[in-house]
């Protein structure tokens, strides 16, 4: 898998200049951490998105947003949004918004 350097720019300009947000290579795409948490990651089929256990619930109704499963498992409270939720720019900042609330209330790691 490759990364997408067009939505990994949308991203960043969706989530801005928030203390505490980093950017890492991971996963064969790229993922930003707030306050060393990981919140979200882009690659070229879509986004990952931190939205926290039983959070996530309005987020799996949506056409183009589906659990996330890594290795065959289900990662709870994450989501897998593809192409189509990623180009539509309120659902995209919705999502991320959602996931930047969650991982806000997860205590910092140092």
């Amino acid at each position: 898998m490759a990364r997408d350097s067009g939505l990994e720019e949308l991203v960043r300009e969706d989530l801005g200049d928030r203390p505490g947000l980093s950017e890492k290579p991971m996963f064969g795409g790229l993922v930003w951490l707030l306050d060393g948490h990981m919140l979200c990651g882009a690659r070229d089929v879509g986004l990952m998105v931190r939205l926290g256990k039983d959070n996530d619930e309005w987020a799996l109704k949506l056409d183009d947003v589906a659990p996330m499963i890594m290795s065959g498992r289900q990662m709870g409270g994450w989501v897998r949004a593809g192409l189509d939720t990623c180009a539509d720019d309120e659902l995209r900042r919705r999502l991320l918004d959602a996931a930047v609330v969650f991982v806000r209330t997860l205590p910092a790691k140092l």
